[in-house]
């Protein structure tokens, strides 16, 4: 679990930075505020698609934030 607390962590530590609510951040990426608030809390994990609209609204290129991992190297990928 210690990857998701340090998404909580940067989530709350970077919308304060932003001087983002909850609501605001919550319509940009459009969930309701208490779906984005159990995000910050960890009771529930956006989906690919949300985390992705988070992260941009949260402008932060730090891919971790949401466990992203990048494809570089296609070598080894079985298209079987």
């Amino acid at each position: 679990m210690k990857g998701v607390n340090k998404l909580r962590e940067l989530m709350i530590k970077r919308r304060k930075q932003l001087n983002l609510t909850q609501e605001e951040v919550a319509k940009q990426i459009g969930v309701s505020r208490s779906t984005y608030a159990s995000y910050e809390t960890g009771a529930i994990n956006p989906s690919l698609d949300v985390a992705i609209r988070i992260k941009k609204v949260l402008m932060t290129n730090d891919d971790n934030i949401f466990l992203i991992k990048k494809v570089t190297n296609c070598d080894n990928i079985s298209t079987a």
